[in-house]
């Protein structure tokens, strides 16, 4: 179902990618348990970090990974950017869906990079690459992007699912109907795998609040 490329063992030999897939998930707009889960991280997030500033929550170790990753590509790491919103001025967690926002809470837990997709959207086998800079997707918001060199990113048999620094495509989008669904987590150089398990564990955690009869099909770091 899913593997790495030869580029991506050649190229970012330090770096990982994790995957879990959940059948019987049912989205959903909210729900009020994981409304009391994210009031709770909230509270935790600016316990944690609340005493910092910016430079000092680059300077811990995720961020600092993720931004050595995004640095030359002159991009900011947007998980950082919306933790601090968070953290520093007081913003709520928000998300247009239960999953989505699952996967917010975990990305916003542990500072790694996740996306989510429909599975019943995908062509697999899934494959993780590193782009040569001509590669082109639609994104999520309906523009078209052409992928920088360097940088990270899963394509299905079909296309492009998400990448590193532009994030994920509109094509494979979790939607409300979406029951079956798949979640990539990045792990840059820098990021264990160990760490990357743990994320992908996180998140299986908030998605049994909104759905407990969700079952795990697959869970795997490569």
């Amino acid at each position: 179902m899913f593997e790495l490329s030869a580029r991506w063992k050649e190229v970012l030999p330090e770096s990982s990618i994790g995957l879990l897939v959940v059948k019987s998930a049912r989205n959903q707009k909210d729900h009020p348990d994981l409304k009391s889960a994210r009031k709770k991280l909230e509270n935790q997030l600016r316990s944690r970090y609340g005493s910092m500033d910016r430079t000092t929550l680059r300077a811990t170790p995720v961020f600092a990974s993720y931004d050595a990753f995004y640095r030359p590509f002159k991009k900011s790491y947007h998980v950082q950017l919306q933790l601090e919103s968070v953290v520093f001025k007081d913003k709520t967690i928000f998300s247009p869906s239960a999953l989505v926002a699952c996967m917010f809470m975990a990305e916003l837990e542990t500072g790694l990079l996740t996306a989510a997709h429909d599975l019943e959207s995908l062509d697999l086998p899934l494959i993780g690459d590193v782009a040569v800079g001509t590669e082109t997707y639609q994104r999520l918001d309906g523009s078209d992007q052409t992928l920088k060199e360097g940088d990270m990113f899963i394509r299905d048999q079909e296309g492009i699912l998400s990448s590193v620094i532009y994030g994920p495509d509109q094509r494979t989008q979790i939607n409300l109907e979406t029951n079956q669904a798949v979640f990539t987590t990045y792990g840059p150089p820098g990021i264990s795998k160990a760490q990357v398990q743990e994320q992908l564990e996180i998140l299986e955690s908030y998605i049994k609040i909104v759905s407990p009869d969700a079952e795990r099909s697959l869970m795997v770091v490569l």
